[in-house]
């Protein structure tokens, strides 16, 4: 960038980035805890996601850092198997998501069904929720959503004669702040995330009362959260569930990454983002993160469209996002160190009512009742079992719907008006599956007939559907039947070659 550009753009980045810094401040604490991490191992994330995944990023305007929608997976991770074990898991997850990069595969990562990736948010927003709310009560939160849920009444029970009503009482206020003042926000005041300022209502109400709350806990010392990926770990991932957690964590979040780059486009008219790019420096800050057991990015949705909404036009803002998260964390530790950790468990609790997505789950109507079913059941699964599972539901349902869709044949035998003629109208997909029923059609057309069959009302048509229409016309050319392939309008490729032999035809 030329120096004059960059000084007509500077004042504008700078503002941008200072909004976008001010979002993502409580929400890389705030996902941190979700994921049973502290509050540290996300700011590192996000400052990763701006210095580093920022300046090489392929979507200029897309801001990256610790996302709500890998929080639920994190935590079972860590659960099972440590924190130490997530380092070895980033680091191959952001390998293979640098490869795929590499190798221009950042496309396929989209072709994810919607009705997938929805049911799938909103499956952790559900269990955000239903976690975070014991943490708002500053308890600790239970490894499943269902245990979470049942644990809920025991909870509000032992908070009441405790200090947890004080805690509970200030994620209600954050979630109260956040929710009218995106309701009643001053259009000149648009720029002020509802995050910071619930947040920043509840530290300054919990400290002028006195309450006796749990508070965030960053150390003085940066350096003092890194901790460095020891080389023995490395051979912890001959573990299949640990291989198995690398290509979950690598697939999700590229496919998160690159469903918001594209929403970001629709946002602006500016640079439109180059996927495969995106996704190898995705890959690099992934590796990064788990060298210095960090928290997993993605491109993140909410900062991006702050980012948007404030004017960046350049990725200059997000870079100079991660500079301020890096001189807070360097120079006001100790202003860190006052906020209440249930008003950052509140912000998460509005996070996950927002992923579930209702509007969403409504417009997947328009294309009929299966994919609000795939929705609905991946939602449910994940709920229900864990984050892998639920997805696998849905790819599942998603791929029984195409291969339904694929074996779906009208077979029509009809009259034409020339005597001794007839047209065998066949309309959708011609598979091995639709042999027997094409059999028994064949079987009612009478001696001596001439049968046309166009092909043109065809989406596919394999070899076995095309061999039987040719054997039928041979065998039953001696009787004095015809039958005659039109393949004229047929636009899809088909499997096998249409021969013409002894009384079967193929008009062009």
């Amino acid at each position: 960038m030329r120096a004059a550009q960059l000084k007509a753009v500077l004042p504008r980045e700078l503002l941008a980035s200072v909004v976008v810094f001010l979002v993502a401040l409580p929400l890389c604490m705030g996902i941190a805890i979700a994921s049973g991490l502290p509050p540290s191992k996300g700011l590192i994330t996000g400052i990763i996601g701006g210095l580093v995944v920022g300046w090489i990023a392929g979507s200029p305007l897309q801001v990256s850092g610790p996302a709500a929608g890998l929080a639920v997976l994190v935590f079972e991770l860590v659960r099972q198997h440590g924190v130490a074990m997530l380092g070895p898991i980033l680091l191959l997850a952001g390998f293979l998501q640098l490869v795929a990069g590499r190798l221009k595969l950042g496309c396929w990562f989209r072709v994810t069904a919607p009705a997938v990736v929805y049911g799938m948010l909103a499956g952790i927003g559900v269990l955000i929720v239903l976690s975070q709310v014991h943490v708002m009560l500053d308890a600790v939160p239970k490894p499943s959503g269902l245990d979470n849920l049942s644990a809920f009444p025991a909870a509000v029970a032992q908070a009441l004669p405790s200090f947890g009503w004080q805690a509970g009482l200030l994620g209600l206020s954050t979630i109260v702040v956040m929710y009218l003042w995106e309701k009643f926000r001053p259009q000149s005041l648009r720029f002020v995330p509802g995050a910071l300022l619930g947040v920043g209502l509840a530290t300054v109400a919990s400290l002028g009362l006195a309450l006796q709350v749990k508070r965030v806990e960053v150390p003085a010392n940066l350096a003092e959260a890194i901790d460095w990926l020891k080389p023995a770990d490395l051979l912890n991932l001959a573990d299949p569930t640990l291989l198995i957690a690398a290509f979950a964590v690598a697939f999700i979040a590229s496919a998160e990454t690159l469903l918001s780059a594209a929403a970001v486009d629709r946002m602006h008219s500016g640079q439109r983002s180059d996927f495969d790019r995106e996704l190898s420096a995705q890959g690099v800050g992934n590796m990064l993160c788990g060298l210095l057991g960090a928290l997993p990015m993605t491109g993140v949705i909410v900062r991006s469209s702050a980012n948007v909404q404030a004017g960046a036009t350049t990725r200059l803002s997000t870079i100079f996002h991660g500079l301020w998260l890096l001189a807070f964390v360097l120079l006001l530790s100790s202003v860190l160190q006052s906020i209440p950790v249930a008003s950052l468990a509140g912000v998460l609790v509005y996070t996950g009512f927002k992923l579930v997505d209702l509007k969403a789950f409504r417009g997947l109507g328009r294309y009929g009742r299966m994919p609000m079913f795939t929705y609905a059941a991946t939602a449910l699964a994940i709920i229900f079992t864990d984050l892998l599972t639920g997805v696998l539901i849905g790819f599942g349902l998603t791929l029984a719907k195409l291969a339904w869709k694929a074996s779906r044949l009208k077979i029509s035998l009809i009259d034409l008006p020339k005597d001794g003629e007839m047209e065998l109208r066949l309309i959708g997909a011609a598979t091995f599956l639709k042999v027997p029923a094409l059999t028994q059609v064949l079987g009612t057309i009478p001696a001596g007939t001439t049968v046309h069959v166009p092909l043109n009302n065809l989406s596919y048509i394999d070899h076995s559907c095309l061999e039987l229409l040719e054997e039928w016309g041979r065998a039953n050319a001696a009787k004095g039947s015809k039958l005659l392939i039109e393949a004229r309008g047929l636009k899809r490729r088909l499997e096998g070659r249409l021969r013409t032999t002894t009384g079967v035809g193929s008009a062009a």
